[in-house]
This record gives C-alpha cells, structure tokens and sequence, in this order.
C-alpha cells in the first residue's frame, strides 16, 4: 500500500521536478558550462535544488497535518506552490541569460511535454512501493531541459492551486481541528 502522499498527483510531478531538477543543476548550472560559456553557479544551484526540494517536501509536510490542521495543510501546499514559482523564475533566468528560448504554452514541444508529464504522473506508472516504473529523462540540450522542467513546474502550481482551493473549501464548510474538538467537548458536557 503506497504513502498517503504518494496518491497525490501534485506529489508525483514534484518529486519529478526535484529529480530533474538536481539532473539539470548538475549538468547546465555546474558541471558542463564551458558549453555556454560561464563558470559554474554554486548559488543558483543550490537555489533551484532547494526550490525543487522545498516544493516536494512541503507537499509531505502539509498532507501529514491534514487531521490536526487544516489551516496548517494549506499553509504549507502554499509553500509548496510558491516553492515551485520560485524555481519558474530561476529556469526563465536561465533561459533568458544564456539567449535561450522561453517557449509559450501553445508550442508544439509544450504539449508534447504535457503528455509526457501525463505519462509519468499517472496512477498506472508507480509500483507498490510508490516507484515510477518509467523513470523521466531530462532532455539533452539546455533549452530543451529547461522548456520541460517549466512546463512540469507549471503543471504542478496549476494542480497545487485547485488542491489549495479545494482544501480551503473544506475548510470553510466543516471547520478546523481545533474547532471541531471545541464541538465535541461541549457536547460532552451537555449530556
């Protein structure tokens, strides 16, 4: 039986973002830049590697507080969205310094990208213990990689934005924790 986490459509695309995205840090941020023509970028490395991260893990952190707090799981999905926003504009940093292309959202090789984000995110693509059966690759030239990372990322803060809408809803018309435990214990004392 797979983690509570690990049923959420939002997780699988960030724990594909985090993964490509030390994939990319390591390949086009430090390690073969003499490609384009710059020294490596401990920085904005580890930046991106944290967004990437922080995205993943907050994802994690807020589904696990959903029985003591709701207000706390929507805190913390937010985080988790602004994470990923965050590493949004360091892949359009990326592209727009090294003269790459930013490709719009009715781009061919976008849609292509989405169906592959598809493919990977899908319930049928994890094994039992939550493993992706067909593992992503990061394509082999910066603008390519980079063009895929945001399209990814872009489906994640899309999807993270309805689960925020939606737990808020919830949140609205059966109240928090805290509010709910107040409930009990006057009823406790009446009877």
């Amino acid at each position: 039986m797979l983690i509570k986490h690990k049923y959420l459509l939002t997780y699988r695309y960030s724990e594909i973002i985090h993964d490509l995205t030390i994939e990319f840090t390591r390949k086009y941020v430090l390690g073969y830049l003499s490609n384009l023509n710059q020294k490596p970028d401990y920085r904005t490395s580890d930046q991106m590697n944290q967004a990437a991260r922080s995205g993943k893990q907050n994802i994690v952190e807020g589904v696990g507080q959903e029985k003591t707090s709701k207000k706390g799981e929507i805190k913390l999905l937010g985080v988790a969205n602004a994470s990923l926003e965050e590493l949004i504009t360091d892949l359009e940093d990326f592209l727009r310094q090294h003269n790459l292309e930013i490709w719009l959202k009715n781009d061919k090789s976008i849609a292509d990208f989405r169906k592959i984000g598809f493919r990977l995110t899908a319930f049928s693509n994890l094994s039992d213990p939550g493993e992706l059966k067909e593992k992503p690759i990061l394509p082999k030239n910066p603008e390519n990689a980079a063009n895929f990372l945001l399209t990814l990322c872009h489906q994640a803060t899309f999807l993270l934005s309805r689960q925020i809408a939606k737990m808020e809803e919830i949140f609205i018309r059966e109240g928090g924790y805290s509010e709910n435990l107040f409930k009990k214990r006057l009823n406790s004392k009446i009877k």
